[in-house]
């Protein structure tokens, strides 16, 4: 079972010691016609998936509350603005972090002190909180702790639900607080505290994400010359994708020397980990040009959706996978989005196709490497911002889903945002969408230990913690 998604048939993958040209099925051509098959669809030659080190997670002491208020941006993954964190505990290490946008009305308080407690009761062996609230309200015109009645709300709720309340702080405009520290000065402690924290002068909180939570979908800017390149290379696949759909046998150069180019790279599986290996800066035109024609694919799309997070095994099952439903719908005779709602509608199916379907929906503790994951993001970002807007969904798309595995919802509804401003009747965007504002978290965000799924990196990228953020829908 997959996401619904657009897509013609495609023919099965051939073997590894298969040639690189195979083709179609000649009922749909003309009689001795036979017809080639787009660029995007030849055999490919792989590589053996590669294992990855498991990378041990980084443990700074806080001694002082402006000490952990110094780190959390780095247990993060951002710097929180106009946000309430939750900070779990397993005793004395942190567990994870969740976060809420600040409640604008009072009488919506309740209601977010009870959606963060009961995201802390799901994650296993979490015994103890720290509530935050940033805000851009100053201590000044509150004459005290702004976000008071917030922060009072949250400890209720965590105690009377078992949880040890270990603090609640305020990091406003103009200073920060405690809500239990009756030595608190009205004007607050001043933010200097935060900024020259010997915590904060730590390596990796120095290389920490400074940005806010939605930055991430925000695109870098376009480089003339590689934009060009991309435009250029794009509109010769499509075309090229439009003539192999009737009888001319013949390849543009265009496409020809693009193919030369890649050479075994344009298998989906093996040019998604040479990606992933290079800076995104110093990935060329070509290549750009065929991340985005690909993630305009729905087949490969979503197959590569979840190599970025998961890795090559993983990648070739989805791919496989995605072949498999266009095979299964041409059989019975509907589209495959007909198919994908007939199965959702039985239940996820047993196998591969239900363990790659609870994948994408994050039903599962198999959980993927932010590292990977923030890699991916990197080269999507640059890759969308070179491409013309026409051919930008697929790929915004892969990118929302990304985010919202790290657990930044935030930055994932941006990438849909555009997605939806460029053809606002893209089906995987508007699916996403829907499954995003349901406010699903993934399952592998409340797991005490990492199960990474076949194929995947190991370890965290945060800092005194066991996982990504929970989620900051």
């Amino acid at each position: 079972m997959r996401w619904p998604a657009r897509g013609g048939r495609r023919t099965r993958r051939p073997s590894r010691s298969r040639s690189c040209s195979q083709p179609a099925d000649s009922s749909s051509t003309a009689p001795g016609a036979a017809r080639r098959l787009p660029a995007s669809d030849q055999a490919r030659q792989r590589r053996m998936p590669q294992a990855h080190a498991r990378r041990m997670t980084t443990i700074i002491r806080a001694e002082a509350a402006h000490d952990f208020l110094a780190l959390l941006p780095s247990l993060a993954g951002y710097s929180p603005e106009r946000s309430l964190l939750a900070v779990a505990f397993r005793g004395n290490r942190t567990a994870g972090v969740i976060r809420h946008d600040l409640p604008r009305r009072a009488s919506d308080r309740s209601a977010v002190a009870s959606l963060l407690v009961a995201a802390l009761c799901r994650m296993p062996g979490v015994d103890a909180v720290v509530a935050v609230a940033y805000t851009d309200d100053p201590f000044a015109r509150r004459r005290g702790l702004p976000e008071r009645a917030l922060l009072q709300t949250v400890v209720a709720r965590a105690e009377e639900a078992g949880f040890l309340v270990r603090d609640a702080l305020c990091v406003a405009a103009d200073g920060w607080g405690s809500l239990r520290d009756p030595a608190t000065p009205v004007q607050g402690h001043p933010l200097a505290l935060i900024e020259t924290s010997s915590a904060a002068s730590h390596p990796v909180c120095r290389e920490a994400r400074t940005g806010g939570v939605a930055d991430l979908a925000v695109l870098p800017d376009a480089e003339p010359e590689v934009a060009e390149a991309v435009a250029r290379t794009l509109a010769a696949l499509v075309d090229d994708d439009g003539r192999a759909g009737g009888f001319d046998s013949r390849r543009s150069r265009p496409v020809e020397r693009l193919l030369e180019a890649l050479g075994p790279l344009v298998d989906p599986v093996e040019f998604v980990e040479v990606l992933l290996a290079e800076a995104p800066e110093h990935i060329d035109a070509d290549r750009l040009a065929w991340l985005v024609h690909l993630a305009g694919r729905p087949a490969f799309r979503d197959a590569m959706m979840l190599q970025f997070a998961f890795g090559p095994v993983i990648g070739e099952l989805a791919l496989d996978d995605s072949i498999d439903a266009n095979e299964r719908a041409a059989a019975s005779g509907v589209s495959i989005d007909e198919l994908v709602a007939r199965e959702l509608a039985e239940g996820a199916p047993d196998g591969v196709d239900g363990f790659l379907s609870r994948l994408l929906l994050g039903q599962t503790t198999a959980r993927p490497e932010p590292r990977r994951i923030e890699r991916s993001i990197a080269v999507l970002r640059r890759a969308i911002a070179q491409a013309p807007p026409a051919y930008r969904p697929g790929s915004l798309c892969i990118a929302a889903w990304l985010a919202w595995s790290l657990g930044r919802g935030s930055a994932a509804a941006g990438f849909l945002d555009q997605a939806l401003a460029i053809d606002g009747t893209h089906s995987m965007a508007r699916l996403l969408c829907t499954f995003l504002g349901s406010g699903a978290i993934p399952e592998w965000a409340f797991s005490s230990t990492a199960v990474p799924a076949t194929g995947a990196d190991g370890g965290s990228d945060q800092v005194g913690r066991s996982r990504p953020s929970p989620g900051d829908q």
